[in-house]
């Protein structure tokens, strides 16, 4: 057992609270030594404040066992999880998911190939029918490709779920580099993460990185904006958002296979029921009770209370979230939420805000599966095993697309009130790495999952999990932005299931030729310098808009044409309180403009989307000028 009650961390074998190093690996260690004169005290009194709670409680932290999986399982379970079961022979899957083949990159592609491979071996062993043979789909096999899955893997713990592959890169000591130091640093979104890993190990990537000196500084990362602008998570329609975790999953193994390491992942959790309206009840079921009050919930209304008691009366409350409410009265307070939340009558101005902060981190641990889900809580706490920040965080972007989306965004409004919370650090004394310190165990630690840590290793394994808190604290706003390749793909996606192939199993490499063939055709008409489109706002107007585009046309310019011409020309406006108004013009930030139809569901614009260059890549789309949802609207 890791302690004397089973959970999650040995409560019972602290790491001291001086800033001596447990032994660590050579890849991770300087990143280890640069945390050292960071406390941790925080993190070790917050753990000891959830066994006490558990203790009062008389709960079991209990362990699922942990059965091995045999050969080729976890790539089966990976190829049905990637979109992609037809390739293990199900008859009942959907054919056109096969379409996803033809949208992925090289190292994408190598992904899926090395698990069918690992998978087609085993069925052999077994002899089973075998499945339909790789090459039928990518072509030839290099040994090179293959040689590495030929070794047979150990299992390993919940904690070192990337493994350091046996390659030469494990004697490079290349930890937190930096390749311009004290300045902002493009975070590429257009080129798969995969393929960059892939040409910076081939490159002189690591000669010419040298560590950083404050291992504790945050890099500035910027977006750079391409012709066709940045997609943020909420821009893209539910049909198109479904797309996104298939294709995340593959691209994020294709990194860890470039980099060396072995992405594992639990089982879903089977959830226990519970009585309860609030506390303990899974995220799925707290959002369809909240729907019936309040349509369009996206996050528990449980939860926005909470973050909302505490932005008004906490913010400025010195030590909020690390000094402990009484476990007393927290418990005492869970019960009259239970009883009076829905109603109305629960008097959130008689609650203290130590104790608010005390229900929050409850409500996380309490929920029957981790905020994180139990399938990849393994994959973000490995996510410090990754030495380069920008990896990283590229990876830590994919974890995040990846999650389902209650769970996202929820996730999404506890770290925006987190960041609130750092904001006001002289008044509340709590800095970012006070707050992500506080915040793990109650992310990381689970009672219902195993957790398995090698001895000596929890001092390294607590600063990783606060380091991965204190990344997505920081640099939430790029991990909730989808990448334009992965965009890219799902346009490819559309595009491929819009035709219709029929696909045939033996035929299928001919399939995907003719489907790149015919992309090849729309590539080329694709010069045209200027065009006349027709800009849509039927719920605005009954007219429409009629733009000239050229190299240089942006949203921004459209919409700001449309306000004149609402403005000047007094066009006929279905509804005038649709809009609002500010010294009797509408205001151009209160509109947006979506892309829909064509190779995309629905899609909210950039501002500084060049629509030329989206009419060539979509041109069978309408473009419509919506409201902005998140305006309050004036009737």
């Amino acid at each position: 057992s890791l302690s004397t009650r089973n959970c999650p961390w040995k409560m019972n074998q602290l790491p001291p609270k001086s800033p001596v190093a447990s032994p660590v690996s050579e890849s991770t260690n300087s990143r280890v030594e640069a945390l050292d004169n960071l406390s941790m005290d925080s993190f070790w009194l917050e753990v000891e404040n959830i066994k006490q709670s558990a203790e009062a409680e008389q709960e079991e932290c209990s362990l699922a066992d942990v059965k091995t999986q045999e050969e080729g399982e976890a790539e089966a379970e990976w190829l049905q999880d990637a979109g992609l079961s037809e390739l293990l022979g199900d008859p009942a899957s959907d054919k056109d998911n096969l379409v996803l083949l033809s949208t992925l990159t090289k190292t994408q592609a190598a992904a899926v190939q090395r698990r069918l491979d690992t998978y087609s071996r085993s069925r052999r062993r077994k002899n089973k029918h075998p499945v339909r043979d790789v090459r039928d789909i990518f072509g030839v096999v290099s040994s090179e490709d293959t040689a590495a899955e030929k070794e047979e893997s150990s299992p390993d713990p919940l904690w070192h779920n990337l493994r350091t592959s046996n390659t030469q890169r494990k004697t490079q000591d290349y930890s937190c580099t930096v390749r311009n130091p004290g300045k902002e640093e493009v975070f590429n979104m257009d080129v798969a993460y995969s393929e960059q890993a892939a040409v910076l190990l081939k490159g002189s990537f690591l000669s010419e990185s040298r560590k950083l000196k404050d291992g504790n500084a945050l890099i500035r990362f910027k977006i750079p904006k391409g012709r066709l602008g940045v997609t943020r998570i909420g821009d893209l329609s539910a049909q198109d958002m479904k797309k996104i975790p298939t294709l995340a999953l593959i691209e994020l193994t294709a990194l860890c296979d470039i980099l060396g390491f072995e992405l594992k992942r639990n089982k879903a959790a089977k959830l226990k029921t519970t009585e309860k309206r609030l506390f303990g009840v899974p995220l799925n079921t707290l959002l369809e009770n909240d729907q019936k009050l309040l349509p369009n919930t996206k996050v528990p209304l449980l939860l926005q209370a909470l973050l909302s008691c505490l932005e008004k009366r906490g913010l400025e409350t010195e030590g909020i979230l690390r000094v402990s409410g009484s476990q007393t009265r927290i418990k005492s307070l869970e019960q009259k939420l239970e009883r009076d939340f829905y109603s109305g009558l629960f008097r959130w101005d008689e609650v203290h805000q130590n104790d608010v902060s005390g229900l929050l981190k409850r409500f996380i641990r309490e929920l029957p599966a981790p905020l994180l889900t139990a399938e990849y809580l393994p994959a973000f706490a490995a996510v410090q095993n990754i030495p380069d920040l920008k990896q990283r965080l590229q990876a830590l972007n994919l974890l995040i697309l990846i999650l389902p989306e209650p769970n996202r965004n929820t996730l999404k409004a506890l770290l925006e009130f987190l960041s609130k919370v750092v904001a006001r650090e002289n008044n509340n004394k709590m800095n970012l790495w006070n707050v992500s310190t506080v915040m793990a165990p109650n992310l990381f630690m689970h009672k219902g999952l195993p957790n398995k840590i090698p001895e000596g290793k929890e001092k390294q394994l607590a600063e990783g999990a606060a380091d991965v808190v204190r990344m997505m604290i920081h640099y939430q706003d790029l991990l909730w932005t989808v990448s334009s390749f992965l965009v890219a793909q799902v346009r490819k996606l559309n595009e491929s299931n819009s035709k219709r192939y029929q696909f045939c199993d033996k035929r299928i490499k001919n399939l995907l030729r003719k489907i790149h063939a015919d992309k090849d055709k729309v590539e080329k008409n694709q010069g045209e310098p200027s065009k006349i489109v027709k800009v849509h706002a039927s719920l605005l107007l009954k007219d429409s808009l009629e733009v000239h585009l050229n190299n240089a046309t942006r949203v921004a310019d459209v919409l700001r044409q449309f306000q004149k011409n609402l403005c000047q020309n007094g066009w006929n406006i279905v509804n005038t309180v649709n809009l609002l108004k500010c010294n009797n013009s509408v205001e151009c930030t209160n509109l947006l403009l979506y892309e829909v139809g064509g190779n995309i569901g629905e899609h909210c614009l950039d501002p500084d989307t060049y629509l030329l260059d989206l009419y060539h890549i979509n041109p069978h789309a309408e473009w419509i000028i919506k409201q902005n949802p998140s305006y309050p609207r004036m009737f």
